[in-house]
């Protein structure tokens, strides 16, 4: 997986609680990160060939760095499209590095086995994508603080060394 990901795409359901979360945790992470939606059914009859399409699309278009498939919980018929053989199929053969986030932590699809990474929920794997932007912000704000201290330092050194000098001065 990318550390810096430029763009995430999400293959989900436009209407899914777990793609509200997922954009929500992005944004408090990495806010200036660009998201792009392929929209898809998760469940039902076709969702499997739906969410095949997505993913093939996302690939085709190249428009992320990475994708998340998400999908909330629920029952356990609920995320059976993701335990169909076209799904894992398009999963397997998708150029861009992919992470799922099916249900919720007990939950495991065919499609876990099959990404590159699984997280145990959708908000989980928004988080693991943006981890790498997310520690280089706080690792930013220490450097600023310690530069800060640095240039401190340096000016009460510097007007020491004045201070020292001062008296020496013919006018």
């Amino acid at each position: 997986l990318p550390r810096y990901p430029r763009a995430i795409g999400i293959v989900s359901s436009p209407q899914a609680a777990a793609l509200r979360d997922v954009v929500a945790a992005i944004g408090r992470r990495a806010p200036h990160l660009p998201l792009v939606l392929y929209p898809t059914t998760v469940q039902g009859d076709g969702a499997a060939t739906s969410i095949a399409m997505a993913l093939q699309a996302a690939a085709m278009r190249k428009e992320t760095d990475l994708i998340l498939l998400v999908r909330g919980g629920g029952s356990i018929e609920d995320p059976w499209a993701f335990n169909e053989e076209v799904v894992a199929r398009a999963l397997a053969t998708c150029s861009l590095p992919t992470v799922s986030g099916i249900g919720h932590e007990s939950d495991v699809t065919i499609a876990d086995y099959v990404v590159d990474l699984r997280a145990a929920t959708p908000t989980a794997a928004a988080e693991l994508v943006t981890q790498g932007w997310f520690e280089a912000a706080a690792e930013i704000a220490s450097l600023y603080t310690a530069l800060g201290r640095a240039a401190e330092y340096r000016l009460a050194s510097a007007q020491q060394g004045l201070d020292m000098l001062a008296p020496r001065l013919i006018h």
